[in-house]
């Protein structure tokens, strides 16, 4: 028979991708949808409810196998008093119904002591908001783990990107959805590397790892190395060559403006709090990975970055 997933955040970029995977692989999807209305165009069984709802959880999740917690607050807006609960729900969800958790993580978690190079054990000392949500996260499905009644798989990866708009740094920082651009506005030193994780290939490797999921640990961690590029400009280039505009100026953020800017905008500040992502190397490590599957799912980056352009209606 086939397993069942239910996605909470299918309508999103991560989640979406997370969900069309798995039903390439097999999987029968359930998403839990606030306006079921939203997966007409999908092969994904829509289940009426929000993920701030204990009950709505609890009740899309029976019979369910892996629930993906893929969910973001409305709007991006009240992380620091909605992230952790609705975690909490989905955790009470899959110790009521049996399931695994699978949460997309981030490098958000590690902090400017972390490294050049992470394994999915190094130190995780967050100096942002977002960063310590990440690591109580973790910490929450750490207990759940340990609990026995649940359990984990957690794949980190670097800066989401892909032909879905969504509150990304490619898509809200080097380019404009729906435009012809003027100009690539790249947010770091130019020299310095930066991990980039293509969408479909991190769909793609959830559902290679819950294929075989009674092979997991009960709490499982993988880093997804996706595309490491150094330099890191290399991401602009990779823009200008698929849009076939080579002489496409490529400019650096004006920081100091956003620093200026950021006591009165919220997004601006956690931006501001971020920008240590980009100016230092961070790779994920992902030898854990390759040793499980065999390899990791990776696109090539120029079919990779043609495609997000096309999704993203950038010209």
């Amino acid at each position: 028979m086939a397993k069942t997933a239910l996605v909470l955040g299918a309508t999103g970029g991560v989640g979406g991708a997370v969900a069309r995977a798995l039903v390439q692989h097999g999987f029968s999807v359930r998403a839990l949808v606030r306006d079921p209305a939203k997966l007409s165009a999908t092969a994904f069984e829509p289940a009426r409810g929000d993920a701030r709802h204990r009950s709505d959880v609890i009740a899309a999740a029976q019979g369910a196998d892996v629930i993906v917690h893929a969910v973001n607050p409305p709007g991006y807006r009240g992380w620091a008093e909605l992230v952790v609960p609705m975690l909490e729900n989905t955790i009470a969800a899959a110790e009521a119904a049996g399931a695994r958790i699978a949460l997309p993580g981030t490098v958000y978690n590690y902090g400017p002591d972390a490294g050049a190079v992470i394994t999915e054990d190094s130190p995780q000392n967050p100096k942002t908001k977002k960063g310590a949500l990440r690591v109580a996260m973790e910490e929450r499905l750490a207990e759940a783990a340990a609990r026995g009644k649940a359990r984990v798989l957690i794949v980190r990866a670097g800066d989401y990107f892909g032909p879905q708009p969504g509150n990304s740094w490619f898509s809200q920082g080097l380019v404009q959805p729906h435009t012809r651009i003027k100009r690539i506005v790249y947010p770091g030193p130019f020299e310095i590397g930066h991990a980039w994780a293509y969408l479909p290939d991190v769909g793609e490797t959830f559902a290679r790892l819950l294929t075989v999921e009674d092979r997991l640990d009960r709490f499982a961690r993988f880093h997804l190395r996706g595309h490491w590029l150094e330099p890191g400009v290399e991401m602009a280039h990779a823009i200008r060559t698929a849009l076939g505009r080579d002489a496409l100026p490529i400019r650096t953020l004006p920081w100091a403006l956003l620093r200026l800017l950021s006591p009165f905008n919220e997004t601006l500040k956690e931006m501001m709090e971020l920008r240590y992502l980009w100016q230092q190397p961070l790779r994920l490590d992902n030898t854990r990975l390759k040793a499980f599957l065999g390899e990791e799912p990776l696109t090539p980056l120029p079919d990779a970055v043609a495609a997000t352009l096309k999704g993203l209606a950038v010209t």
